[in-house]
């Protein structure tokens, strides 16, 4: 996460996180582009009419690429980390972004880690909760669903999500 902090938090708002051991989920927003700050700090090639996405996708990119030079050395190994790139689907209403969270929230159930949102490390669903700041979208995330109690509630019905099935990428 101070990988993803130092590469894509000056241009991502960040709703929900779940990390798994061979993939991870993310409920993002682009930032206004005016809020990007110093593009020239971000040392994309001159000559280009670069876009919010664009810059997003290459910033995601070298994010990856960091992350995989990183484990590389740790693990002394060599080669790829990731076999595909990155997925992504626009949440388009207030419906999918609710169920969103919690399936992102419920990944770690999904792939049999814990069996309780609140047992995974590797997820927001706690830090959510927390009054420690950082740059999670907290407040947002919590007024969405009516506060904390609302919030953790939502989470503890066991949902279908086949009414997100539509928009779910797995391979």
């Amino acid at each position: 996460m101070k990988k993803y902090d130092e590469y894509l938090s000056g241009v991502l708002d960040t709703y929900a996180f779940c990390l798994l051991p061979n993939h991870f989920h993310l409920l993002v927003r682009i930032k206004d582009f005016s809020k990007f700050g110093n593009l020239e700090a971000l040392k994309l090639p001159r000559g280009k009419a670069y876009t919010p996405e664009n810059i997003v996708s290459e910033l995601f990119r070298r994010f990856l690429m960091s992350y995989s030079k990183s484990i590389n050395i740790q693990q002394q190994r060599e080669g790829s980390l990731f076999r595909k790139n990155f997925k992504r689907i626009q949440v388009d209403n207030e419906s999918y972004f609710t169920t969103v969270v919690s399936y992102i929230h419920s990944q770690m159930r999904h792939h049999g880690f814990k069996t309780h949102d609140q047992d995974y490390m590797w997820s927001s669903y706690k830090r959510i909760l927390t009054d420690k700041p950082s740059k999670l979208q907290k407040q947002y995330v919590l007024d969405w669903f009516g506060g904390k109690q609302a919030y953790i509630k939502f989470h503890n019905v066991n949902h279908s999500f086949h009414e997100i099935k539509k928009y779910i990428i797995e391979d």
